[in-house]
């Protein structure tokens, strides 16, 4: 028996070491529109209201949670990662997704940036050693061509970001929609 509890827990921190993470990597993606080299604060406030009250909603519980610190598997006001946040706030609808943002990348329908809206989840790969999506964001506001993101940092917690910022322009992999 402690064997397995061993393993597991060999297992879990494997998991921990490469998921969230906040490495830099160059992807190469297919991307179709321009990237945009303007830089916005990770602060910024974002008010929006989707006409959709799903999506109003999934983003509103995420934004519950901006400012909160990083913590690998958290789901709560006491830490949260990447996948935990968006599994928590789509879970505000009764929507039940996968918990890990690798396994969130193979739900919904794929899009191309010109067709994101708030509500649809963005995919990177962070990870400079390995080439596999660990990292997820729920998109809160589109201007133009800015698309802004909540999501969960090793570094800054829940933090709404942009991206255009070139770091995660280019861990950028993919968007999904699952509504």
């Amino acid at each position: 028996m402690q064997k397995v509890f061993k393993l597991l827990f060999f297992g879990f921190f494997i998991l921990s070491l490469i998921s969230c993470g906040s490495s830099r990597s160059k992807v190469i993606t297919t991307k179709s529109e321009d990237k945009s080299s303007e830089r916005v604060s990770h602060s910024r406030n974002t008010e929006i209201e989707p006409t959709d009250k799903k999506v109003y909603n999934i983003i509103s519980k995420a934004k519950s949670f901006e400012g909160t610190r990083y913590k690998y598997g958290g789901t709560t006001k006491q830490g949260m990662d990447c996948s935990g946040l968006i599994y928590t706030s789509f879970l505000e609808e009764d929507i039940a997704i996968p918990r890990t943002s690798r396994e969130m990348s193979l739900e919904g329908k794929r899009l191309y940036l010109k067709q994101v809206t708030p509500g649809d989840l963005l995919f990177f790969e962070t990870n400079k050693n390995r080439k596999v999506i660990n990292h997820v964001g729920l998109v809160v506001e589109r201007e133009r061509d800015n698309i802004y993101f909540i999501h969960s940092s090793t570094s800054r917690g829940v933090i709404i970001s942009s991206l255009s910022e070139s770091y995660w322009n280019g861990a950028f992999v993919m968007a999904r929609r699952i509504l």
